[in-house]
């Protein structure tokens, strides 16, 4: 029995599921978490589904979670979704439940829980939780929400598709979702929406980005100018990309100070591996994706002179 069949069967048995993701959501996060759980209420109404967590940042539009007690997670199935490590999952009860699933895209590191499904290939957690009902889709259903959903988070990961990972595959999974009724173009303009005082602050990463000869990158968020420019640490999301639209930058940190002093790090590369750094500090994630922690600003100039590193590597190969 496939991982597939024997997660479909532990759905099937239990009567309680809750459903987690990781801290600090994004789309994916939130879309395959609550695509999952939409699939799994229209396909078992009688079960009880819940999708818990902390804050959702600014995602209201996707989805709200559940408040639920500790007794419900007796005689539980959890499921965790986009999360590799199990000290990023949000809400440190999922290990309360009966049985541990785990469904993700990230390279599996710790390969928690008594189910694993790791599709490295996949853009997206929210594409995996799609393949699950087309693989099963005689026994399930899914309704428009969940499409929704579901369309949000691949939408959300691949940057619009633009990123490596946005395979035929993952075209094909949307045009599907897209079938369902729901208003994509809102959706879009939805994720894409930033504030005034984001677009100010993407103006400053602009101006204020430091990229060495070979095209390594950083940008330092100080809390002096988050709080110069108004803006939050989960508002800085919209500006992580933003470096990678100079011709000249390979790959990039941003440097993002939080309340305690220490720094929030978000890792991207056009080509240089950049997930090792990751996990050198306190971090992990994808090759050209990842995100890390630094204690203070020693660390910071240490993750950025590996970045430097790993680009200039990167380029004596291709010579």
């Amino acid at each position: 029995m496939t991982v597939q069949q024997q997660i479909l069967e532990a759905i099937k048995a239990y009567d309680t599921i809750i459903i987690h993701r990781h801290m600090r959501p994004d789309p994916d996060a939130l879309g395959s978490q609550n695509g999952l759980k939409r699939i799994i209420q229209a396909s078992f109404p009688e079960k009880k589904v819940y999708a818990v967590g902390g804050p959702v940042e600014g995602l209201e539009f996707l989805a709200t979670m559940d408040e639920i007690s500790d007794e419900i997670y007796q005689g539980a199935l959890v499921i965790v979704t986009d999360t590799a490590n199990s000290p990023r999952i949000s809400d440190n009860r999922y290990n309360l439940g009966d049985k541990l699933v785990k469904i993700d895209h990230h390279p599996n590191d710790e390969p928690y829980g008594d189910l694993v499904w790791v599709d490295t290939s996949a853009s997206s957690a929210s594409e995996i939780v799609m393949d699950f009902f087309l693989m099963f889709e005689e026994e399930l259903k899914l309704s428009d929400e969940g499409a929704r959903l579901l369309y949000a988070g691949i939408v959300g990961d691949t940057g619009r598709f633009l990123y490596p990972a946005t395979t035929s595959k993952t075209l094909e999974i949307a045009a599907r979702l897209l079938t369902y009724d729901f208003n994509a173009s809102d959706l879009n303009r939805e994720i894409d929406q930033i504030s005034m005082n984001v677009a100010k602050l993407s103006g400053y990463v602009f101006q204020n980005v430091e990229v060495d000869e070979n095209g390594a990158a950083r940008v330092l968020l100080t809390q002096e100018i988050m709080n110069e420019f108004g803006v939050v640490d989960s508002e800085t999301s919209h500006v992580v990309a933003l470096p990678g639209q100079i011709d000249s930058v390979q790959s990039w940190g941003i440097f993002v100070q939080q309340p305690d002093g220490k720094y929030r790090v978000r890792l991207r590369s056009k080509g240089p591996i950049i997930n090792e750094i990751a996990k050198r500090h306190d971090g992990g994630g994808h090759p050209l994706a990842s995100g890390a922690n630094a204690t203070d600003l020693a660390e910071c100039e240490a993750i950025y002179q590996e970045i430097k590193e790993a680009v200039k590597n990167f380029s004596n190969a291709g010579e």
